[in-house]
Parts: structure tokens; sequence; C-alpha cells
């Protein structure tokens, strides 16, 4: 009787898929972004905006979390999960942040591969993210989180591959440093994208 009185699952599901969705777009801003430098004011103040969306709904999350008796799956999986998918925006925000105080006016194909790769992995975080209300769908998630790690380890190439060719053929320090930087965030956010995919495979263990 005291158990049917008490919250149960909220609304936790329905809070990972919003943030997820803002994961998209703020990687699609970030794609366009690196695309043309013409709108880059706006797009870095779009991309301050979603993160700023996504922080609410982490609160929320957490918040929920403290209110509620029974949750759907583990508290600390529920905890990791949202912090780990609030990692994405929170990087995607500096790498938009750091091109505008860096006064870059152009990037290289490998940044703007890197940035295609990142949204991606933000894709397949959503689709995984939106399946995993029902185990029945643990293969299909299974799939999608190895796909992320394909994903994943494509930035790593790309990236080194860009290093390697910024160092070779940069002459301008200050152009290497800049691009190095960027370079760096956006791999790191398909890394925090492999957190998340590593966080759910985890759950499906626990609970299929």
């Amino acid at each position: 009787m005291f158990g049917r009185l008490m919250p149960t699952e909220g609304k936790f599901f329905d809070l990972f898929n919003q943030h997820a969705e803002l994961c998209v777009k703020g990687a699609k801003e970030m794609v366009g972004l690196m695309s043309n430098f013409d709108d880059l004011e706006n797009r870095v103040h779009a991309i301050e905006s979603i993160e700023k969306q996504a922080d609410k709904i982490t609160y929320q999350t957490v918040d929920l979390l403290h209110k509620t008796f029974i949750t759907p799956i583990d508290r600390d999986d529920i905890h990791k999960l949202i912090t780990r998918q609030d990692d994405i925006l929170d990087l995607l925000e500096d790498a938009a942040q750091t091109v505008s105080l860096y006064d870059l006016h152009s990037v290289t194909p490998e940044a703007k591969r890197l940035a295609e790769l990142v949204l991606a992995c933000a894709e397949k975080v959503k689709e995984a993210v939106g399946m995993l209300h029902n185990m029945d769908n643990s293969r299909q998630i299974v799939a999608v989180c190895e796909e992320i790690d394909r994903l994943e380890s494509d930035a790593d190439h790309v990236m080194r591959a860009a290093m390697s060719k910024l160092f070779r053929d940069e002459p301008d320090v200050r152009n290497l440093i800049k691009m190095k930087a960027i370079y760096e965030i956006l791999e790191t956010v398909t890394d925090r994208c492999e957190d998340v995919a590593n966080i759910i495979e985890g759950i499906i263990v626990e609970n299929a």
C-alpha cells in the first residue's frame, strides 16, 4: 500500500528524450557554424540558448530524482546518464565560444568533418535514449550503442590525421593553436557520446 502511494517513474524517460533532442539541435547548429561563418554570432547564441534549456532539463531530472521514491532504473544510472548527456552540450557551447573568442573566420575540412561526426553521434544518442523506456528494445539499443562507439573511433582517426596535417602544414602558430583547440573539443564531444552509450549498455545489462 505504501509503495502504491509514492511517486514511481515520474517523467525520467521524457526528460532524457527532451535532452537528447536538444543535443541533436546543438550539434546541427555546430555543423552550420562550421560550414558558414557569415552568421557566426547567431549560431553561437543559438548554441548557448540550447545549452541553457538543457541545463534546466538536467536540473529537473535531478530534482525529480530526489522526490521520487521508486525509480524505473537505478538512481545512480539516472544521474550519470543525464549528467553525461549534459556534458555533450556543455562542450558544444565551449566549441562555439572558442570559435567566437578566437575570431576564426574559416575552419579546415577536418573540423567540419568532426562536427558532422558529432551530429551523427548525437543522433544515435537520441535514438538509443528513445528506446530505453522498454527493455524489449535491448538488442536494438546495444546495436545503436555499438554504432556510437564506431563513430567515436572515426572521430579519433579524423583528429589524429588533422593534427598531423596541422603541425606539418600550418605556418602560422596562432592558427595552429586555434585549430588544435577546436579539434580537441569536438573530438571530446564524441567521447562524451560514447560515455552515454556505455552508461546505456550498463543499464541494459542490469535490467534486460
